[in-house]
């Protein structure tokens, strides 16, 4: 196993995103939004009914799942109508002796199952670990569990050990490593296991050099997931997909909303963190989160062809640049209205905001 190396490219990223503005602030009125309303979700109803489904964030960095309608005119959105919390943080591995929260939700309708499948970061006792769940109605949702990550000997360490974050789901089946056909999700370990075990250190898998978090595909097997959708929370055949590279990168990347067939292949938007990190709190102040995106190979989704030099969008607005945590944009969410994609992104952590993303073919 060694670090991703992507393929040099002189060809312009063909993707650019244009900022439109706020489309959810929290209500002053919702102790369950007191900190925030950031980091959406998305998905359509049987009617077609378009939802987010935010991280509502209480006092005490406590987190929760809400459901709202997205209001739209004149083929954009505008914002939205609140409809309640979908998920809390019942479950005991989603709290821990002082903090608790089901956070940062992605969300994938997958046609070949009929169910959507949310990802989220349980905040239990060991720290942020990712979790499955399913829905029909993207109202009752079942959980499936923690994510469990088989061993895997060329690695000599178990990715379980680790805290990890930013779990998407490809939409339909592509062909892992061993040639079968198989669901791939994108994830996001963190090697520093200091914070949870003193002296612990960064120990890293076999191979890699690279002690920054980068982003991560596994895979489980599509016939088995089909019996069963459980059997997602079951991931095999783990490997690097793309590791800090550009300058809005610099301390670490991490996926955004789960990929997108586009006909370039697999169209990932990711963000890029700079600055500098805390060691004692989850809510950073000296840090710069970016959007950017990453194209992957249409066939094996762990190859990279192309990805942003610059950011495609970065905190600039005062509702980027002032809040829980400045100077963030940070991508979770994709959406179709219209013929037209709109990407949906938490803002300084503390508002979600909107912007459209355009291509080279249609001449914007």
């Amino acid at each position: 196993m060694t670090d991703p190396v992507d393929e040099p490219t002189a060809a312009p990223f063909p993707y650019t995103l244009r900022r439109i503005g706020v489309i959810m602030s929290p209500d002053p009125d919702d102790p369950r939004e007191a900190e925030g309303v950031l980091n959406p979700a998305s998905g359509r109803d049987a009617d077609g009914t378009l939802y987010l489904l935010p991280r509502l964030v209480a006092d005490g960095n406590l987190s929760r799942v809400g459901l709202a309608k997205v209001l739209v005119s004149d083929g954009v959105p505008v914002g939205v109508q609140r409809e309640g919390v979908v998920l809390e943080p019942d479950a005991g591995w989603e709290r821990g002796a002082d903090h608790a929260g089901v956070e940062d939700p992605r969300t994938t309708y997958v046609a070949d199952l009929g169910v959507h499948l949310m990802t989220y970061v349980a905040y239990g006792p060991l720290g942020p670990r990712p979790a499955l769940a399913v829905s029909k109605d993207l109202r009752q949702w079942d959980r499936l569990g923690p994510l469990h990550f088989e061993y895997q000997a060329d690695l000599d360490t178990d990715l379980n050990l680790y805290p990890n974050k930013d779990v998407l789901i490809f939409p339909e089946p592509v062909t892992a490593p061993d040639g079968t056909e198989a669901f791939a999700m994108l994830h996001r370990p963190m090697w520093d296991l200091s914070w949870i075990a003193a002296g612990a250190g960064e120990p890293l898998p076999h191979g890699i050099t690279d002690n920054r978090p980068g982003i991560w595909i596994s895979y489980a097997p599509a016939a088995a997931v089909r019996a069963d959708p459980g059997a997602l929370a079951h991931l095999s055949q783990h490997r690097p997909v793309a590791f800090a590279e550009m300058d809005f990168e610099a301390l670490k990347i991490g996926g955004g909303p789960p990929p997108i067939r586009v006909p370039e292949g697999w169209l990932l938007i990711h963000h890029g963190v700079t600055g500098e990190l805390s060691a004692d709190t989850d809510q950073q102040q000296r840090v710069n989160y970016a959007a950017g995106a990453i194209l992957l190979d249409a066939d094996d989704p762990s190859r990279v062809l192309n990805r942003t030099q610059h950011p495609l969008l970065a905190p600039e607005t005062d509702d980027e640049r002032s809040g829980i945590v400045p100077n963030v944009v940070f991508p979770t969410a994709i959406e179709e209205i219209d013929g037209r994609r709109f990407v949906f992104y938490g803002m300084a952590d503390s508002k979600i905001g909107v912007a459209e993303l355009l291509t080279e073919r249609n001449g914007q």
